[in-house]
């Protein structure tokens, strides 16, 4: 037979108090004295009574859950966003509901109204097909902040990485090693994409290098995408020595392109990757990439509207800025 589990009325006999009283300092809103509220919490700990979670959220009227919207779940990118994300909210006694549009716009509207629906503290925003007066309609509602992207006018807060310097240190980092002739995986219709390439375009412009509009193809950042586009490159018989995948999905699918037409990787083409996903350190050879480190920038953003779900003012906006990862995959020309 299990034990029964202890409720708020024993802990309030047992404290010598009244139930109301043992709410109120659960819920941190009691004026009491400290040795009262210390018995109170001794009896909790000692009987291991646990608040029902739907009664605390009636009475405090906090949901005590965040929702966070994304494009791909099963993305091994947002998989890092969303660690850092569950991380932050789990210490703070948050729940984090998820919802994916999978870059579907009225899907995601649909999945955005069932968050909303739940009454939700917050919303994180990792990717959306949203446009900054819908964003901003949303955060008169609720705190929302927003990863990856600002809005034109500057009035939500935002976790924004510097895809644009990740651009340019790509390909400088392949210029110091002696390339010149550089083909580049691009992204889809996407804002990271585009600051990325911008970025890549200005470092050319910069280096003196010449990005033949040949050796630019069109991934859409999944690995089939990048063996596709790795594919097309190589039917163009042009000559090149390295190539930058903006992201590392595409940088694995390109891999397996060149290892299937005997080609070695960094003796005949050197590849650089985008993102620096924990696989990236494992592929054979490790993967050389641009460093975006996305789950602190996950644990940023739960960080940032759990305060904000507080009262707290924030940054309109703060950057993370990118770095480089040298490893095998990319070396001087032969």
């Amino acid at each position: 037979m299990s034990k029964k589990r202890p409720s708020l009325g024993l802990v309030a006999k047992l404290s010598g108090v009244s139930p109301s009283t043992v709410s109120r300092i659960l819920n941190n809103t009691a004026k009491v004295s400290d040795s009262k509220k210390k018995t109170v919490l001794r009896v909790i700990e000692e009987t291991g009574f646990r608040p029902n979670l739907a009664a605390r959220t009636l009475a405090g009227g906090r949901a005590m859950s965040i929702g966070v919207l994304t494009q791909y779940i099963d993305s091994p990118f947002y998989g890092e966003a969303i660690r850092g994300i569950e991380e932050v909210l789990a210490s703070e006694g948050y729940t984090a509901l998820f919802a994916s549009g999978r870059g579907d716009r009225e899907l995601e509207l649909e999945r955005l109204n069932m968050l909303m629906e739940r009454n939700i503290d917050g919303l994180i925003v990792l990717s959306s097909t949203l446009e900054d007066h819908e964003l901003e309609a949303l955060a008169k509602e609720l705190p929302v902040v927003l990863t990856g992207r600002a809005t034109l006018n500057q009035r939500l807060p935002s976790i924004a990485f510097d895809n644009l310097g990740g651009g340019a240190l790509a390909l400088g980092h392949l210029v110091d090693l002696g390339h010149r002739k550089i083909a580049v995986i691009d992204g889809p219709n996407d804002p990271d994409a585009s600051l990325r390439m911008e970025g890549i375009r200005s470092e050319c412009v910069r280096r003196d290098i010449l990005l033949d509009p040949r050796l630019i193809e069109i991934g859409d950042f999944s690995e089939l995408g990048g063996y596709k586009a790795m594919g097309r490159l190589l039917d163009t018989r042009a000559d090149f020595s390295a190539v930058i995948a903006l992201n590392d999905q595409m940088a694995y699918g390109a891999m397996l392109a060149l290892s299937e037409v005997g080609l070695d990787i960094p003796d005949d083409i050197s590849l650089v990757g985008f993102d620096d996903l924990p696989h990236s350190a494992y592929t054979i050879p490790p993967l050389t990439t641009i460093s975006q480190p996305v789950n602190r920038i996950g644990a940023m953003a739960a960080s940032t509207v759990l305060a904000m779900s507080a009262g707290y003012e924030q940054s309109v906006e703060q950057s993370v800025a990118a770095s480089i990862v040298g490893r095998q995959s990319t070396a001087a020309p032969k």
